[in-house]
């Protein structure tokens, strides 16, 4: 429990590198760069780049907020690694509500954005600051439907108990809808790719518009944490933990966590990002009822 306790920072800090560095390398393959595989070292180069380079302050910026909401970012993504199990082992917090922890951590997430965006006193970032809020309104709804799904599907909110449950199938293929709006909420998690707005490049950056130095790095390895952590918990939720021939579980969990990590950074190189207002509708007309549907259905299953 305590060893646990201790490697899950380190384990998110692994990933968000993996994430880091996938997204460098396809930045570089598309760019057209012979050998862009060696460039997974640019997450190295940009972070010693930014730890030397000086905070930009704002007119008025409430630094206590504004150090506070980039604090969260990692925070919440440690926060919501601590109840994934690591493998054959247990999680560092292996709570019979794990699965409502994960959710409530990474709801988090849209408070520390929310203060970096409004606390430096700039339009951009304020703007950037408010579409996390309106993209967490439009994709939470689905996103706790298709974690009660799952929850159902176990008789449990425990993660390694829904890992238990899929001894036989994957709930993957059980709870095809499930599983589709779960990974299009973890790109809403880390706000990336198609639901980058928040820090969209029509606002200059959105909420991370004014943030530079150290500010902007611990920025930036909380976006890719909960990313990394996001991925992670697909694992136990979806593609039946650590289970798989040959292998160790912990082998098994950690090429299951790299596969769908690698194809969230490749959505975010391949797919635009959608207007809030467009994605705000689909969510509500068009994720919930099919996530209800298959809450129906496996609820029907469990008894």
């Amino acid at each position: 429990m305590s060893e646990s306790v201790l490697v899950v920072p380190l384990l998110v800090a692994l990933l968000a590198f993996a994430a880091a560095a996938f997204d460098a390398v396809l930045a570089a393959s598309a760019a057209g760069s012979p050998g862009a595989w060696r460039v997974w070292d640019a997450p190295l180069r940009e972070a010693a780049r930014l730890l030397v380079r000086q905070r930009r302050n704002t007119l008025a910026a409430d630094r206590l907020l504004r150090r506070t909401g980039i604090a969260v970012l990692p925070v919440a993504a440690v926060l919501a690694a601590a109840v994934l199990p690591l493998g054959g082992a247990d999680a560092a917090s292996d709570s019979s509500i794990g699965i409502v922890w994960f959710n409530a951590a990474e709801v988090a997430v849209w408070a520390g954005v929310w203060l970096a965006g409004w606390s430096v006193n700039s339009a951009y970032s304020l703007v950037g600051g408010y579409r996390i809020i309106a993209q967490g309104l439009a994709y939470e709804l689905p996103h706790m439907f298709a974690l009660i799904t799952v929850g159902v599907g176990a008789e449990s909110l425990r993660f390694a108990d829904a890992v238990s449950a899929q001894h036989g199938l994957w709930f993957a293929v059980q709870m095809p809808v499930a599983f589709a709006v779960y990974l299009l909420s973890a790109l809403a998690m880390a706000f990336w790719g198609p639901l980058a707005s928040p820090v969209g490049r029509d606002l200059a950056g959105g909420a991370m518009a004014e943030l530079s130095g150290a500010d902007r790095l611990v920025f930036l390895a909380g976006r890719y944490a909960m990313l990394a952590v996001a991925a992670a918990a697909t694992v136990p939720l979806f593609l039946g933990g650590g289970a798989g021939p040959l292998l160790p579980a912990w082998l098994w969990t950690l090429v299951k966590t790299l596969a769908v990590l690698a194809a969230l950074v490749w959505a975010g190189h391949r797919v635009p990002v959608l207007r809030m207002d467009r994605f705000m509708g689909f969510a509500w007309t068009v994720l919930i009822p099919p996530t209800l549907l298959q809450l129906l259905v496996t609820s029907l299953i469990a008894l």
